[in-house]
């Protein structure tokens, strides 16, 4: 910044006048005393008036190079840094100001990612109801038909009415998966019975389960954990419909539990063909349909489980059991040892 641009501000001026008329002031007092001592207080204080200009120019760059900065930042410069300044005050200002920038970046990315997982949510969703749509859409036509005999009718109203379930389904898991991102659910801490939760979460699986000649086996004894009944029972009750669907007829599905000072953990265990291993990774993510998923799998279930879990400060992993067949194992951690 050059002297003359500096000189244009009006503060500048002021703070150039009142040191001035100080230096005039008391080189009219000395002059009573001493002529040479009056030009020596006047080329003192041209001198500190020229210094004043060098000092507030120097600090007039710093503060030009930090509102450059802030620019860049707000216009979503990512890696832009704040260099720190070693000058009292305004060292406390600049490092105020580059906590702030360093915030804004951080929540741009984030905004950035929620972006993308958003695209990719509806992306997904798009593509998930778009079968079932299509499926809607042609058994409707078929249906016009006049000459359409009472059996074939009857089929395709069944197979309206499976789509009309599919997408319900759909939309029910996506709701709550929304909640749960939005960070909208409040959990409720009660003392849960595993034995009693996995009952509570079986039931809607007992029918099927019996029209396979499937057994449930529970073998938690008194082992429970804090946490929300209702959640628990959705998040489980995903868990055990995904091993009943991959249990061959006769099979089972056992439940375990273990409680200790430190967690409860159970285990949820099928006798069918377990995990690919390629698909072990990918089991949680949403929409995912395994190498051995059913026709008609939506693949929210183990998404949402994992997700209802973790929100209550547990952990869940899924893996082949030693002796065959698919495992889950799921940790609730105690807060007050």
């Amino acid at each position: 910044m050059k002297l003359s641009e500096l000189l244009k501000n009006p503060e500048i001026r002021r703070q150039l006048a009142v040191f001035a008329a100080v230096s005039v002031l008391f080189a009219a007092g000395m002059a009573f005393l001493h002529p040479g001592a009056a030009l020596m207080m006047l080329a003192a204080g041209a001198l500190f008036c020229v210094l004043a200009l060098l000092f507030q120019r120097k600090r007039y760059e710093a503060l030009a190079r930090l509102s450059d900065s802030v620019n860049r930042v707000l216009h979503h410069a990512e890696t832009e840094t704040i260099a720190a300044s070693e000058e009292g005050d305004f060292a406390i200002l600049t490092s105020d100001i580059q906590k702030m920038a360093l915030r804004l970046q951080e929540q741009a990315a984030r905004l950035r990612e929620d972006k993308l997982r958003m695209s990719d949510a509806v992306a997904d969703i798009s593509h998930q109801l778009r079968t079932p749509l299509t499926s809607l859409n042609l058994t409707v036509s078929l249906l016009e038909s006049p000459d359409m005999s009472p059996e074939r009718r009857l089929k395709l109203t069944r197979d309206l009415k499976t789509s009309l379930d599919r997408i319900d389904r759909l939309i029910e898991s996506l709701l709550k998966m929304a909640k749960l991102d939005a960070g909208a659910v409040e959990f409720r801490k009660e003392r849960l019975s595993v034995s009693s939760l996995i009952r509570d979460a079986a039931r809607p699986l007992m029918v099927p389960m019996e029209l396979r000649d499937q057994r449930l086996v529970i073998e938690a004894g008194s082992a429970g954990f804090e946490g929300d009944r209702l959640w628990c029972t959705e998040a489980f009750g995903n868990l055990l419909k995904n091993c009943m669907e991959h249990t061959p007829a006769g099979g089972s599905v056992t439940v375990g539990a273990e409680e200790t000072a430190l967690y409860t953990r159970v285990t949820v265990r099928d006798t069918g063909e377990g995990f690919d291993p390629e698909d072990l990774p990918l089991l949680f993510n949403r929409f995912h349909n395994g190498k051995n998923a059913l026709p008609g799998s939506i693949g929210i279930g183990l998404a949402l489980a994992q997700a209802v879990i973790t929100a209550q400060d547990g952990t869940i992993k899924a893996e082949n059991a030693p002796d065959g067949g698919a495992m889950f194992t799921v940790t609730f951690y105690k807060g007050v040892i």
